[in-house]
């Protein structure tokens, strides 16, 4: 993770050198007087220094069929440079990473912490011979392994082109982007169009985005040592699981462990498609409201090839220490794990189509109403609402506080169950929380500061505007999570 966060870090500094330089060359290049009095787009070339930590906890891991540790701690530094071409064009650059710890992730091999192979991340590797000799392997939905699939880096660039007309009434854009980490990458581009009028007070915009992506699968350890050696796994001498006790529900040694509903994925790619309108209108002068909708559709593999299922129309097979079997879907189980009947499996495409509104009002100098509601369905039965409220409250010029609270519900998606609900006679099943019933609350506020005059300075830059934002969240399903960010937006002095 270290070397990957090298790297960025030095696609991040090449990134800022590129766009400067280009900026200096750009402001020697523009010697037309004639327009030197248009009002410009973006005055000044801009940067954005953005950092987020994200925590959580629960107690509905889908890695290990809707059962056990979600505990995940995220970090996301990035950094946005916007830079003025002419006076009428904006080219942005958005480059971030993302570096996660997860205990559920980590599952995908949950015998790391006694001993198993740490590469059991890679459909290629093979465990031979990792747990003879030792201690047998033991795991638990509750403990995390150690395991390199416990943490990961993402990192993403996106670039944006966009232009406006002479009169400022009419704004086309481009973009490309890109992301990586290791079991998934995705690349998209897209085009956008806004249009004023009505003296500016309305405005019409599209946007049309693709994004192209593809999985790099990773499979349980054990479906992963079934597919390599099929109806030899136990024995083989090159199996993880050859001379590994796997236990019934008697606590009975076997050999009878069988997942042969599990299929290797023939299709690895994952393709969306979305569309958005918006129409936004000064309905008084006190009262701006929005409107818009979307549709996306997604086709591909819209799975998640990490996360186990169980039937309860099958037996059930662990491995570890069968005396924590009553304590299996508590905490206290430290040693014992439940092996996979599958994984998930969902159908290959999806539609999407929310919609939604925005109301703001002014109440005063100092005070702002916000309101967001959006409405959303698909065709695998989740629907769902949100509702936002933000309370802007400006102290002076400079000085701004601003509660927040959000409200959100859902519908399960048809092929929901939790742990050991669901029946192998099904085609379409998942026991990931994230597409079960539930409702959440947020709460949190932000601070924000801007700066008239940009008088803090760093090298040519100066201090424009900061922000410090906090927010906790509640799932009724025990999902809690915290999540603090800041921001600071610089300016190049000119």
């Amino acid at each position: 993770m270290e070397e990957k966060l090298g790297e960025a870090v030095a696609v991040i500094r090449s990134i800022i050198l590129f766009f400067f330089c280009a900026y200096l060359f750009e402001g020697k290049a523009q010697i037309d007087s004639l327009n030197q009095f248009k009002k410009k787009v973006l005055d000044a070339v801009e940067v954005d220094v953005l950092m987020s930590y994200y925590e959580q906890e629960g107690t509905h891991a889908a890695v290990t069929g809707g059962l056990g540790n979600e505990y995940l701690t995220d970090y996301s530094p990035s950094i946005v440079v916007r830079m003025p071409i002419k006076e009428d064009a904006v080219l942005t650059a958005d480059v971030g990473l993302s570096a996660y710890t997860s205990a559920s992730s980590s599952n995908g091999n949950p015998f790391n912490q006694t001993g198993a192979s740490t590469a059991g991340r890679n459909n290629n590797n093979n465990y031979a011979n990792e747990n003879q000799g030792g201690t047998p392997p033991q795991g638990s939905p509750w403990i995390a392994s150690t395991g390199a699939s416990r943490k990961d880096v993402l990192t993403t660039v996106n670039v944006s082109y966009q232009k406006a007309s002479e009169d400022r009434n009419r704004y086309w854009g481009v973009n490309l982007g890109g992301s990586v980490e290791y079991d998934y990458e995705s690349f998209s581009s897209g085009i956008s169009y806004a249009q004023l009028w009505n003296e500016k007070n309305t405005e019409l915009s599209l946007k049309g985005q693709v994004y192209l992506d593809r999985w790099k699968p990773i499979i349980p350890t054990e479906l992963h040592e079934y597919e390599l050696f099929q109806e030899t796994f136990l024995y083989n001498e090159q199996s993880y699981f050859r001379g590994v006790s796997i236990m019934d529900e008697q606590g009975n040694s076997v050999a009878a462990y069988r997942p042969d509903v599990f299929e290797s994925y023939t299709n690895v790619n994952r393709n969306s498609f979305a569309f958005s309108i918006g129409l936004s209108q000064v309905l008084s002068p006190k009262l701006q409201g929005a409107v818009f909708a979307d549709i996306v559709r997604q086709e591909g593999l819209l799975s998640n090839p990490l996360q186990r299922v169980y039937f309860e129309d099958r037996n059930n097979y662990y491995v570890g220490n069968f005396r924590t079997l009553g304590n299996y879907e508590s905490p206290d189980n430290t040693d014992l794990f439940h092996l996979a009947d599958d994984v998930e499996r969902l159908p290959s495409s999806r539609l999407k189509t929310p919609v939604g509104m925005r109301l703001n009002y002014y109440v005063n100098e100092y005070v702002v109403l916000r309101s967001y509601f959006r409405y959303y369905q698909d065709d695998w039965g989740v629907k769902s609402n949100t509702l936002q409220l933000e309370l802007p409250i400006r102290f002076n010029l400079a000085w701004k506080f601003v509660p927040i609270y959000r409200y959100y519900n859902q519908t399960a998606a048809t092929y929901f169950a939790p742990y050991d609900r669901h029946l192998s006679t099904n085609d379409f099943y998942t026991s990931d929380y994230d597409l079960a019933q539930f409702n959440s609350h947020q709460w949190g506020f932000s601070v924000g500061y801007r700066s008239v005059f940009s008088a803090l300075k760093f090298f040519d830059f100066g201090l424009k505007a900061a922000q410090l934002r906090a927010q906790v969240y509640n799932r009724s399903d025990g999902l809690s999570a915290f999540v603090v960010s800041t921001a600071f937006q610089f300016v190049l002095d000119q």
